[in-house]
């Protein structure tokens, strides 16, 4: 059991650290720059000069506080953008990639069903998603903690929970796409034109007549300003999460089983 899991899973682990490393040096930069940009930058007066679009779309309420400040700089682009659409593209490379290479023959000659192969498949995902928040809340709660600012814990360790249910909704994305297209770099740049589209849909409707179609993005059941600025776990949008997630995994195991591989 989990014999294609464990492989992929190994695969991943050199990229996760990588990945891992990359993201806490980013926090490390945010989180030094701070003392200094608060203390020479007018915050209120800056924010007043974005437009409101470029605010809701990047989803900035304060940069007066340290979680304000990493909410906008990291989470919001490191998590929120960059993770999600990478962990779009990553997995949309699981099926089509093999369909692409003429190696699925291969894995479907063993004894393993193809809705077993595509679900194995994406838990391997499970390693860069878990990976990418290992390392960077220490570097964030420490940091916080050095430049007298610190951050509660639970907060700290609240916002990066809660985007592990976000990323793999968004790798459900990428999984679709892989079974829906074999070819590996067209369901790579669905999956990232899918994902984008979905963000800017959530960002830019909400609080529109049409705030409704925005219930589809993953977008909205992850919101780091909530956990950093308010304290609040929104444990409902991470159980909206979960099952769009499933929802993700159970469509793309229908369309595989039901297409022909050339």
């Amino acid at each position: 059991m989990f014999e294609l899991t464990r492989y992929d899973g190994r695969r991943r682990v050199r990229g996760s650290i990588a990945l891992s490393v990359g993201l806490s040096a980013l926090a490390a930069m945010v989180i030094w720059v701070y003392p200094s940009f608060e203390a020479e930058v007018d915050l209120d007066q800056l924010l007043a000069a974005y437009p409101d679009p470029i605010l809701q779309v990047m989803g900035v309420q304060t940069m007066t506080s340290l979680g304000g400040f990493l909410s906008f700089e990291l989470y919001t682009f490191g998590w929120v953008i960059m993770l999600g659409l990478y962990l779009a593209y990553s997995t949309a490379g699981t099926i089509a990639d093999d369909v692409d290479r003429g190696r699925m023959d291969v894995l479907l000659s063993m004894p393993l069903s193809r809705r077993r192969l595509v679900a194995e498949r994406f838990a391997a995902m499970a390693v860069p998603i878990v990976g990418a928040n290992l390392l960077p809340p220490v570097v964030v709660f420490i940091g916080a903690r050095l430049i007298d600012h610190p951050l509660a814990a639970t907060d700290v360790l609240a916002v990066h929970l809660l985007s592990i249910p976000y990323l793999f909704a968004c790798a459900g994305i990428g999984l679709l796409a892989s079974v829906v297209f074999d070819r590996a770099a067209i369901a790579q740049r669905v999956a990232l034109g899918v994902t984008f589209a979905l963000f800017l849909s959530e960002s830019l409707l909400t609080g529109t007549d049409a705030e409704t179609v925005g219930s589809i993005a993953p977008m909205r059941y992850y919101d780091p300003n909530a956990v950093l600025l308010e304290g609040h776990y929104d444990l409902v949008g991470a159980g909206m999460l979960v099952a769009m997630t499933l929802a993700f995994l159970v469509a793309s195991q229908l369309w595989f089983g039901r297409t022909d591989i050339h």
